[in-house]
């Protein structure tokens, strides 16, 4: 299923564009194909990208314009699994064209209904103020990730949105979830850490586990005109927002699969198919975690894949997780409240292309 993310706040300088490209090529990184559609004005995430276009996603919206486009008909791909649909700043003048209209609020979900697409994410890339485009990637959207700096007066750009989203459901009838992100966070003042102490506390359960700290490469690679994980995918911001995408790919939903009575036939062919099979081994995966919510295993057992088969279960603090494996070396790491950790019981790690280190398991038949 499609999940299409809006990045909003209308307070400038919160990470807005910057979380939009890096986290869209983060997710891209994971397998996902993604398109980030540019809707503001400003066009940060196409100049950001060094995109030029003729066709914008203004001629996807306006109904005046004499070039008409599709949204297929602008996209234009970034590198492997990423695309981007530009922005122009035209598209400042689509307020006033709007105003009159009925159902001006549903252009881009409209525009989205008829898109034939095999995306696994569109990324929204919204202007900073609370006008028409803005609630048009609202009513389009199924989530809304919001940055927030560990400020006062970002902690009130919050809630005026989360008002805003409320009137969304209200008149549109139209839900949309939203989570809390912090960014350009500073370890190195206590105010900060007093801050994020209080959007904690505010929105519990809305808040990423994940934090974007203050990073001079992501400004750099933003001025080179390319996503972080391009300019140094070794950098703490290239960490970051890579932690990110995996903490949200963990929220994917995988559809239930139908039951289907098995025939006579076909029983038989998976009593032999068992028989032949080559020796499987049970391994107990552990680790003590009291304080997280949900941890999953992923590994080269699975496909590095975060979903119900890979959650692990919990006693009394204790993660554990059993796998029935043939003997070979397999490489792996835990996934506690969308981090990626090593298991540190194991001394045996080999270092991966992040600049991290997975474990390694090697099964042998006793």
């Amino acid at each position: 299923m499609m999940r299409i993310i809006a990045v909003a706040n209308q307070k400038g300088g919160c990470g807005k564009t910057t979380t939009a490209i890096n986290l869209s090529a983060a997710l891209s990184t994971n397998n996902r194909k993604v398109l980030l559609i540019d809707l503001d004005p400003q066009s940060h995430a196409t100049a950001g990208l060094n995109i030029k276009a003729e066709l914008s996603i203004y001629n996807v919206l306006s109904k005046i314009t004499h070039k008409k486009a599709k949204l297929e008909q602008i996209i234009q791909n970034l590198g492997p699994n990423i695309d981007i649909a530009p922005s122009s700043m035209i598209l400042s003048t689509l307020e006033q064209e709007l105003a009159g209209e009925i159902g001006r609020e549903s252009q881009l979900s409209e525009s989205l209904k008829s898109f034939k697409n095999d995306y696994d994410y569109i990324v929204i890339d919204c202007p900073p103020n609370l006008g028409i485009l803005t609630i048009n990637a609202l009513r389009a959207c199924n989530e809304v990730i919001i940055p927030v700096e560990a400020s006062r007066f970002s902690l009130e750009g919050l809630d005026q949105l989360i008002t805003i989203i409320g009137l969304v459901r209200e008149r549109l009838s139209h839900n949309v979830d939203f989570r809390v992100l912090v960014t350009n966070f500073d370890s190195r003042l206590q105010h900060s850490f007093k801050m994020l102490d209080r959007i904690k506390s505010e929105h519990k359960d809305k808040i990423f586990s994940n934090i974007i700290h203050v990073n001079v490469k992501l400004k750099e690679a933003q001025n080179e005109g390319i996503h972080i994980l391009s300019y140094d995918k070794y950098c703490r911001g290239a960490k970051d927002y890579f932690s990110l995408s995996r903490e949200i790919i963990t929220q994917e939903q995988t559809p239930e699969k139908a039951v289907v009575s098995e025939k006579p036939m076909e029983k038989r062919m998976k009593e032999i198919l068992k028989e032949n099979m080559p020796k499987l081994n049970e391994v107990v995966f552990s680790l003590k975690a009291p304080q997280a919510k949900e941890v999953y295993l992923a590994g080269e057992f699975n496909g590095w894949k975060l979903d119900e088969n890979s959650r692990m279960t919990q006693d009394n603090g204790c993660w554990t997780k059993r796998l029935s494996l043939t003997n070979g070396k397999y490489h792996y790491r835990f996934v506690i409240d969308g981090n990626w950790v090593e298991d540190s019981l194991n001394p045996l790690k080999e270092a991966n292309s992040f600049g991290t280190m997975n474990s390694l398991l090697e099964v042998k038949t006793k």
